[in-house]
């Protein structure tokens, strides 16, 4: 199939594509930067959009800039620009370039963007999860100005957000990760490159050999990802061990809704949410930050 018919329109500033998004939204209009979701969606005919907003011919926002707290990521970085840790400060910079391995397959990861996946908002979604996890911000646009929305109010239900129609996702917030962080990530699909049907990301501080500040985060479970506080109220304190990582992983299988679907039950879920969580923190016990992550 093809797409239906649409208006096309390439501003040259992100003002500019609010300010043409705030008069067409009503109308369908729809913003285009990766379009790795998008476009297939409007061939296959279950996204109709009147007018394309593409955003590639902005200059300036295809780059993650850095501060003392964190990292900005805008629009037009891709999925591939993380696959060097270099992207990002310590830590947080291992923690991108792993994950950015699993999305897809390498020629979506060279036009997909970071942006995109949270405007999408796929339960599957890798970056969604990394959003979740660390308490990112979005950061939006309209011609009304400018709001930021914790990662934790960002979803309304599967693929929704509270985005409204004349916003444009102008940049992702990341916070900057300790060097003493320990983390982990496991993801479980069928076959490389497909979506995920469970993935759990976890990390943690030791002080004095006990988890401090736990994060323990699953995607591909529910209606969105999002972090697991009884999962984590288990962890802080706690000595790492099997042990306790089984009862959080256990915690955290009560503790979710899970998604159903014809080919995989709630039960398999719920199970899979315990197994990706129990394998994450186990993983986050022999993480260390190294070099050879940026190759």
């Amino acid at each position: 199939m093809k797409a239906a018919p649409f208006d096309y329109f390439r501003p040259a500033s992100l003002q500019e594509a609010a300010e043409r998004l705030s008069v067409n939204s009503d109308d369908g209009a729809m913003i285009l930067a990766g379009g790795q979701s998008l476009v297939p969606m409007m061939a296959l005919r279950v996204a109709y959009a009147s007018e394309l907003i593409d955003l590639n011919a902005i200059k300036g926002i295809d780059t993650v800039s850095r501060s003392e707290r964190g990292i900005a990521i805008p629009p037009l970085v891709r999925h591939a620009d993380f696959h060097s840790s270099d992207v990002a400060p310590g830590p947080l910079g291992h923690v991108l370039a792993t994950v950015s391995r699993h999305i897809a397959h390498y020629p979506i990861r060279q036009r997909g963007t970071f942006c995109g996946s949270l405007a999408h908002a796929d339960p599957s979604s890798e970056w969604c999860l990394i959003a979740a996890a660390l308490d990112a911000e979005i950061e939006l646009l309209s011609v009304s100005g400018r709001r930021r929305i914790k990662a934790k109010d960002w979803w309304a239900g599967v693929m929704e957000t509270v985005r409204e129609p004349e916003e444009i996702i102008v940049a992702v917030h990341l916070p900057l990760l300790p060097d003493d962080i320990q983390w982990g990530f496991y993801e479980f699909n069928r076959r490389a490159g497909d979506f995920a049907l469970g993935m759990a990301f976890c990390c943690y501080r030791l002080t004095e050999g006990l988890i401090t500040k736990p994060h323990v985060a699953l995607g591909g479970i529910e209606e969105y990802p999002r972090r697991i506080p009884e999962a984590e109220a288990v962890l802080e304190g706690a000595t790492p061990s099997a042990e306790v990582f089984g009862e959080a992983a256990r915690t955290a299988s009560k503790a979710v809704n899970p998604l159903e679907d014809p080919a995989t039950p709630a039960a398999y879920r719920r199970d899979l949410s315990a197994t990706v969580v129990r394998r994450a923190l186990t993983s986050a016990t022999q993480t260390k930050s190294s070099p050879a992550l940026s190759a």
